[in-house]
């Protein structure tokens, strides 16, 4: 019985080690389609002057099949560009935050504890990268990636901290539920096999 009660224990605190760390495969999915949303959101605002432009256009024009060709390339334009911009948005984002989540339960693995560093340098190697690969030249993009390192530092330490602080005590307010449910199950169960064993005497 010890065995059992030992590698329960283990698992206890092991889980507790690791409270925090995010599902990758969820948060990749929830960051291609916050990014997918974003870029359409963009595009779209940015396509009211092409609108504008086209519309002053159609009023210029006195003959039918020419407005209503006009307004049909003015409607494909707007909806190639607004793909366009939900395709790269979601690509985007969703690359930054598989590398972000990917990186940071991988260091909560290697270090058997999931706490504000992982975050502070997932955080902080993911930006870096992102410096790396933007367009430019060599000097301006090692530029972006110290800023990208210490702006990702920065911005991850106190919404980590923030982040674990209220995931451990949703752990711990769920841990001490079960835990009076269990004792509320033993109680019921003990009160039952006593009265199982006075039915018995009577017989």
């Amino acid at each position: 019985m010890e065995a059992p009660e030992k590698q329960e224990e283990a698992y206890n605190d092991r889980t507790q080690k690791l409270v925090g760390t995010v599902n990758w495969a969820t948060a990749t999915v929830v960051g291609v389609f916050a990014g997918m949303l974003y870029g359409a959101s963009k595009e779209a605002s940015a396509s009211v002057s092409k609108d504008a432009e086209a519309m002053l256009k159609l009023g210029s024009t006195p003959d039918k099949r020419e407005q209503y060709k006009i307004m049909r390339d003015a409607m494909e334009k707007r909806f190639i560009r607004v793909t366009r911009g939900s395709i790269v948005g979601g690509v985007r984002l969703g690359m930054f935050t598989a590398a972000f989540y990917g990186l940071q339960n991988l260091l909560a693995e290697k270090r058997g504890v999931n706490d504000v560093y992982n975050i502070v340098g997932a955080g902080s190697t993911t930006a870096a990268t992102s410096g790396l690969i933007l367009p430019g030249s060599l000097k301006w993009r090692l530029r972006n990636a110290v800023l990208g390192s210490v702006l990702g530092a920065a911005v991850c330490f106190p919404f980590g901290w923030l982040h674990l602080k209220l995931a451990s005590k949703a752990f711990e307010s769920g841990k001490s539920t079960f835990s009076e449910v269990g004792e509320t199950k033993s109680s019921t169960g003990a009160a039952v096999e006593r009265l199982e064993r006075n039915l018995n005497k009577q017989k």
